[in-house]
């Protein structure tokens, strides 16, 4: 058997929520996957999920991360974290998530670097002097 005809391994029929997005690689744990969901990011069937929720094949998540929201659709349950190439098999992304998937990363190339907008640094030791000159020679309230 190649590497690409061999069965998933962990394969299962239900499966919970937070289990299946640390195995489909959307969250590094299950923690972070956990946090998410409480925060009401993640539905499963246009529904606000809690993580014990099970799932099965067919069911349809909508994940919010960052400003992007990706849905997909469960093709598989799995309750072992494999490689990326396995945990793709796992999960079908919309034609429609896709897209603004493709959408938000051309926006981001686009957008502007977020240093350029710095005008100016760290004050030099020159800056500093003069400002701690300044502080030494002010007027106080207290005079």
């Amino acid at each position: 058997m190649s590497a690409d005809n061999r069965p998933l391994p962990g394969l299962t029929d239900r499966l919970r929520l937070d289990k299946w997005l640390w195995a489909a690689r959307f969250y590094k744990t299950r923690a972070l996957a956990v946090d998410d969901i409480d925060k009401g990011r993640v539905q499963v069937n246009e529904q606000v999920a809690k993580a014990s929720r099970e799932l099965k094949a067919g069911d349809r998540i909508d994940i919010r991360q960052q400003a992007l929201t990706r849905t997909v659709v469960v093709l598989a349950l799995s309750t072992i974290r494999g490689p990326a190439t396995q945990a793709a098999l796992l999960f079908e992304e919309t034609p429609e998530s896709l897209q603004r998937k493709a959408a938000f990363a051309e926006e981001r190339r686009l957008g502007a670097e977020p240093a350029d907008a710095i005008e100016q640094g760290r004050p030099t030791k020159r800056d500093r002097r003069q400002l701690a000159d300044w502080q030494r020679w002010s007027a106080t309230s207290e005079e």
